[in-house]
């Protein structure tokens, strides 16, 4: 179901576990203990034969193997496999990789047969909801349906406005990066996006999740997501328009709990290393923030760009799920 050149499709999702992978070893350190385990220049190399991921690259497993299973890519085919995609990995013994509370919270509403717009956590625009959105930009479909998908995995848990937003501006990095576009030009054609976006609201994927914090009508609901994605994507030109000192990319752009930030730093750390990809993963792992999710975003945005051969040959043998990366991109 993933119908990106191969070469692309494949570096994109194994740059996201491998990314994953190096931020798990960091994540909740302070970037001074960073630095004196590894260097100024971060973790550049895997640890553990496999090299064991977080809930993030199992999650992005999870879409990707419920793109698959779905008869079409409508909501009503791709919503079951979804919601049984995400219970399988809630009550899996391999679930133990700190996992998002909101995650946890809005699969177990999910568990007892709520509606999906009922059991999401309608207040939360956490990571969560972008950090697995890689496959959607993996696949051969039009903007609008990949912005539905998009929108409908994130909001099966995060049903905050930008976590939608945010989610489909991931999908839609990938998607360009694949098709040629230069990591230097995202910033910009993100902004574009969430200009034109701003007040469309996806009632054929969403329902009525739009109701959920009242008083808005569901232009309103999805502006004030594309809006905080906006400020977000201004905050990122801001920093890329100064020289970089090396420094944590979090200062600039957030630490990446949420999703908009975590787009945005992630992009930061793969535009300012867009020769040199186990950097970008270095660089997102070398944060006072969400370390993991950035770094998994970063390998994902740089492998999408410069496709497989980016990343040291061995890696592929050494982590973890390489099975299943390699048959969802064969």
């Amino acid at each position: 179901m993933i119908d990106a050149p191969p070469h692309r499709a494949a570096g994109s999702l194994f740059g996201l576990a491998y990314g994953d992978a190096l931020g798990k070893e960091t994540e909740f350190l302070p970037v001074a203990e960073i630095v004196r385990r590894y260097g100024p220049a971060g973790p550049r190399d895997l640890v553990g034969d496999p090299a064991l991921v977080t809930d993030d690259t199992q999650m992005a497993l999870a879409v990707a193997w419920a793109l698959r299973e779905a008869p079409a890519l409508a909501p009503e085919a791709v919503e079951p496999r979804l919601r049984r995609r995400f219970l399988d990995w809630a009550s899996s013994p391999d679930n133990d990789r700190a996992p998002g509370v909101t995650c946890l919270r809005a699969c177990a509403g999910l568990a007892r047969g709520l509606r999906w717009q009922e059991a999401t956590v309608a207040g939360s625009k956490g990571c969560g909801a972008n950090m697995r959105v890689t496959p959607v930009g993996l696949l051969d479909v039009d903007l609008d349906t990949l912005a539905g998908l998009a929108q409908l995995q994130a909001g099966l848990t995060h049903g905050h406005p930008t976590g939608l937003a945010a989610s489909e501006l991931t999908a839609y990095a990938v998607r360009l990066l694949r098709d040629g576009a230069a990591l230097g030009e995202l910033p910009g054609l993100l902004a574009d996006r969430a200009r034109e976006q701003r007040r469309v609201y996806r009632a054929d994927w969403l329902g009525d999740l739009w109701q959920r914090p009242g008083g808005m009508t569901p232009g309103e609901f999805m502006a004030q997501g594309w809006d905080e994605c906006l400020d977000a994507l201004g905050r990122l030109a801001d920093a890329l328009a100064r020289p970089d000192d090396g420094g944590d990319p979090c200062r600039l752009t957030g630490e990446g709990w949420v999703a908009e930030e975590a787009l945005v730093t992630a992009l930061y750390c793969a535009v300012r290393h867009a020769d040199d990809p186990v950097g970008a993963l270095a660089r997102g792992a070398t944060t006072a923030g969400d370390s993991d999710s950035i770094a998994a975003l970063a390998g994902a945005f740089v492998g999408a760009a410069a496709g497989l051969a980016a990343w040291p040959a061995d890696w592929a043998t050494r982590i973890e799920y390489a099975d299943q990366l390699t048959a969802l991109t064969t």
